[in-house]
């Protein structure tokens, strides 16, 4: 392991196609890392079966998506490794020995599994898998034992679960001293670092549609209807932010408007490279100098110089569905390799290795 690149893990529950609330909470660091790092990049379909196990077909057809939109970015399979949970089997094996670890009342502690089961109108219709969830998402980690987790924000909670997973296991079966310190556990005997997680520059992006009823502007999703995806074309992305929320009160171009909590304002600051005209706009719009429409056509151009590459690159991988499956599949043999490796420390370090 000497002078090895320091690994990352991360990746998406296939769902649908990316949209730019991934990019900036997640992708774009994936991107970025690629030459640092050795990188993994996981397309967690048996999570998908979660709230979609009426679906397989769907399930199947969003991997590919997700595969094609990580390729679409940059991603390049000769430097990372692209691969699918389901046909990794040592993530189920390491699952149910970890699930051991977790009490049930620290899985229901989870905000982020309260905010699906609320936000997904499961109240108490929701299958036992996605209470497993957690600990599933915690074994994709652990299993190949990244240095580093880039996510959004939104999944902070999940890391850091498996953190105390690692923690526990390391001390419980390698004899790591409950003092030490996280970077130490390797160090120290035990078999899973404790991973670090790596925030994106936009922890919550918000959608380009109406706030909810209490007045809080929602997070991007393809579900509520109001994402921008790393797919569309230009004429898509124009109708979309020509139709986007701003300022209610704001009834004619020179009337006064509010830029604080104004999905305009917040997209210009999150994309727009031209700060200085960022600034000024922002003052004319305070003072009902400048309209809505000269601002939305202005977010336009710069979010189609952002996409239109992506949309560009993966209308190639399009065209070669088996080139893109072959990818996947060499993706899946490496992390096979790794996984099984891990698999056999952590059995070993259980005492679970007879022959």
């Amino acid at each position: 392991m000497k002078n090895h690149k320091p690994r990352i893990l991360t990746g998406d529950t296939p769902t649908g196609r990316l949209h730019l609330g991934h990019w900036v909470g997640s992708v774009e660091n994936r991107v970025a890392l690629q030459d640092q790092y050795d990188c993994y990049f996981i397309i967690a379909n048996i999570q998908a079966f979660t709230t979609r196990m009426d679906r397989p077909l769907e399930v199947r057809e969003n991997v590919l998506e997700v595969a094609l939109d990580y390729l679409s970015v940059g991603i390049d399979p000769k430097k990372s490794t692209i691969f699918i949970q389901s046909e990794i089997p040592a993530i189920a094996e390491l699952t149910v020995f970890i699930s051991m670890l977790v009490p049930y009342a620290r899985v229901m502690r989870n905000p982020t599994v309260k905010d699906e089961i609320r936000d997904k109108g499961l109240g108490d219709n929701y299958p036992f898998g996605f209470l497993l969830y957690p600990i599933s998402n915690a074994a994709d980690i652990l299993i190949f034992r990244p240095e580093i987790v880039p996510v959004g924000e939104d999944q902070a909670p999940h890391l850091e679960l498996t953190r105390e997973i690692a923690r526990k296991f390391n001390q419980l079966y390698c004899g790591v001293d409950p003092h030490a310190e996280d970077k130490d556990h390797i160090t120290k005997g035990g078999v899973f670092p404790i991973s670090e997680i790596r925030l994106g520059r936009t922890k919550r992006l918000i959608g380009t549609g109406a706030p909810a009823e209490d007045g809080s502007l929602l997070k991007m999703s393809k579900s509520l209807n109001n994402a921008i995806f790393l797919s569309d074309d230009p004429d898509t992305i124009s109708k979309k932010i020509m139709n986007m929320y701003t300022d209610p009160n704001r009834l004619k171009a020179t009337d006064k408007g509010r830029v604080e909590n104004n999905p305009l304002w917040i997209f210009h600051e999150t994309f727009n490279p031209d700060t200085a005209w960022v600034a000024d706009a922002e003052e004319r719009y305070r003072q009902g100098a400048i309209g809505d429409v000269e601002c939305k056509k202005k977010l336009i151009e710069v979010l189609v110089n952002i996409v239109e590459p992506f949309r560009q690159r993966r209308m190639m991988y399009e065209k070669d569905p088996a080139a893109v499956l072959n990818i996947l599949r060499e993706g899946t043999e490496r992390a096979n390799v790794v996984a099984e490796e891990t698999l056999a420390l952590a059995k070993k370090a259980m005492k679970q290795n007879y022959f």
